[in-house]
């Protein structure tokens, strides 16, 4: 009797798990159809799937989505013979003798980084079925997968759609004359390899030194119906001193005729205390067949609420675009009336001098080993800044997903967001690589999708490039973007000091004014004033502090992610060696309090620097990688 309850609760148990795998997803809404939950999955380290068609295939294993390999337990166990994406700048653990025990296999303790649960650098698969309704017959139908790393590639049933490699904004496809009303499979393949276009090993955006080069896709995930009359792009380009905003329309028709159409624009202040909402602005159009551009201002009235760190006043605009047949689509943009401008050596912002204090985040989190795509995780990372008094924040050779600059503008933090490239350890810039095209793809796209946001201020193309011909290219790029949009300024690339100059630059990331005098004695009058004096332009100090601190043992702990602290392990073990272990408390208060110290100094100096325009911490938290560097007053958590 017990064996047949066994089997038929196992029958149970397996039929509730094949209907969960293959059953359809279903609208949740009238204009989407979440993709989020079970996905059929195959690795393929051969890369030899597109070859023998497994788009037509059911693959055996399943994943949750969103999510990354590793969250599923996908992948590889790491091994001596891992190839990580990174460079090791001592590779002496591999062969010193003291270190043998750390290499075995049941207790491999790698010193350089925080350990994956699993790793895998290749081609993986995931497939589902979709259930189209037939009320989206004839609309735009679009794909869209939030931050998938890195590239994808898409078939519908047999049909391969396209390629996409964006490691810095959705991926995006439209699928409108290809997908049709009812079932289909879907099938996406993902690849997180170096191939062609190489951004640099230790490039933030997929490093094992920082987030890991991770293979999946999270954030938002669904199928969008679209009106055939829509909006593909709205740009919005606020002046303070008119007290308006215009707006850079690009519609889409994808009728076969011509259509005439109206755009209804209302703006409405959301977040500030006395609320504002001002007179809606209808404009008649004439909307030919593919895409064409509209341009409308805006008048915001003379009560119009300004952005900055202190009043961080933020609008929705809602845009209404409705034509003869009926066809509706409607878009809500977030922005805020503000400018950040440039007067002599200082930033401004709606036209007052603005100090920059800010840390640099290198997308260090390990318990998912990707950035958050929630609001609420980033307004938690600001208020956090905001507490220790900070209001800048630069993210080092990568760029956050949507969520981090809408809390940003929330929060009144000033973004400098780069492209997700550090060109060197084995690439240059300027030299003809596919990587240099990358980076104006890249950055293009990045402005298209976050450029609205109040809080995108500055760019750059990335961090410390290699190659000869740098300078010239990084001299096009920010003239390039100083000449195609003025919401924000450029520079060429966040430096250290033995770096080239780019004149063209708006302003300055280079590491020249840091460091404390350690030949005398503690005092409080010194300042980086003469290694500044001869520029001309905003300087912000590039990297500043570094100060190292003991491990903190009761963090390891923490780690209960995809990420381990296999480092400290190591570290607390050879401290117990040497009969010292009793002391990695003392050992952790005292660095910390010299820490702060060297902190302290190093800030009060910036602050007394005459014509210095900011500086940007390393850091306010710890970066796991190069050998595991301790900058942080507080850790990643």
């Amino acid at each position: 009797m017990k064996s047949y309850r066994i089997i038929n609760l196992f029958v149970a148990f397996s039929l509730v798990f094949i209907f969960s795998i293959v059953n359809c997803s279903q609208p949740t809404g009238n204009n989407s159809i979440s993709l989020k939950g079970s996905w059929r999955f195959r690795t393929d380290p051969q890369d030899i799937g597109i070859a023998q068609k497994w788009y037509l295939q059911k693959l055996k294993e399943t994943v949750h989505l969103p999510g990354s390999m590793l969250e599923n337990n996908k992948g590889d166990d790491p091994t001596l013979k891992t190839k990580w994406t990174g460079s090791l700048y001592d590779s002496s653990w591999y062969f010193r003798p003291d270190m043998e025990t750390y290499r075995q296999k049941e207790n491999l303790k790698f010193p350089f980084w925080l350990t994956p649960n699993k790793h895998y650098v290749g081609v993986a698969w995931y497939s589902r079925a979709v259930e189209i309704p037939a009320k989206w017959n004839g609309q735009r139908i679009e794909l869209f997968l939030e931050r998938p790393h890195w590239e994808t590639t898409v078939w519908i049933d047999t049909l391969q759609i396209g390629m996409q490699n964006s490691l810095s904004t959705p991926h995006r496809y439209d699928l409108s004359r290809i997908i049709t009303p009812g079932r289909h499979i879907m099938t996406i393949r993902v690849d997180n390899r170096i191939k062609e276009i190489n951004v640099g090993p230790d490039s933030h955006s997929i490093t094992d030194q920082t987030q890991g080069n991770w293979n999946g896709i999270v954030g938002e995930m669904c199928l969008k119906s679209i009106s055939p009359v829509s909006f593909e792009d709205i740009k919005l380009f606020t002046n303070i001193g008119e007290k308006s905003v215009k707006a850079e329309i690009i519609l889409n028709n994808m009728l076969e005729k011509d259509v005439s159409a109206k755009i209804t624009l209302k703006v409405k202040s959301f977040n500030s205390k006395e609320g504002q909402t001002v007179e809606p602005l209808v404009r008649e159009i004439n909307v030919t067949k593919g895409k064409s551009h509209v341009e409308i201002t805006y008048p915001m009235g003379e009560n119009v609420r300004l952005w900055d760190e202190f009043n961080p006043a933020l609008y929705n605009m809602t845009a209404v675009l409705s034509d003869e047949s009926g066809n509706t689509d409607e878009r809500e943009v977030q922005f805020g009336m503000r400018s950040f401008s440039i007067n002599g050596t200082r930033f401004e912002i709606n036209n007052r001098p603005v100090f920059l204090r800010g840390t640099v985040e290198n997308c260090d989190f390990p318990k998912t080993g990707y950035p958050p795509t929630d609001v609420a995780s980033w307004e938690r990372v600001f208020t956090i800044c905001k507490n220790y008094g900070l209001n800048h924040m630069r993210f080092h050779s990568w760029c956050p997903p949507e969520a981090a600059f809408e809390a940003a503008d929330k929060s009144g933090f000033y973004l400098q967001v780069e492209g997700p490239s550090w060109a060197n350890h084995g690439v240059t810039l300027g030299d003809g690589l596919p990587v240099d095209q990358y980076i104006y793809d890249e950055t293009n796209r990045i402005v298209d999708a976050y450029g609205n946001h109040p809080s995108f201020c500055m760019m750059a193309y990335g961090n410390e490039p290699a190659g000869k011909n740098q300078v010239a290219y990084l001299s096009k790029f920010v003239k390039y973007w100083k000449g195609k949009d003025n919401r924000r300024v450029y520079t060429s690339a966040s430096i250290g000091r033995s770096w080239p100059l780019v004149p063209e630059s708006e302003f300055i990331v280079r590491s020249e004014p840091r460091g404390l005098p350690w030949k005398d004695r503690p005092e409080s009058i010194f300042d980086y004033s003469d290694r500044i004096e001869k520029y001309t332009v905003p300087y912000v100090v590039h990297e500043l502090g570094q100060h190292c601190v003991f491990p903190d043992f009761k963090e390891i702990k923490k780690y209960t992610g995809v990420y381990k602290a296999k480092n400290f392990e190591l570290f607390k073990e050879e401290l117990a060696k040497y009969h010292m272990g009793d002391q990695a408390e003392a050992f952790l208060m005292s660095s910390g309090k010299l820490q702060v110290l060297c902190y302290k100094s190093e800030i009060e100096a910036a602050l007394r620097t005459r014509r210095l325009a900011g500086i940007q911490l390393l850091g306010l938290n710890d970066y796991s990688g190069q050998g595991t560097a301790l900058v942080g007053v507080l850790d990643v958590f």
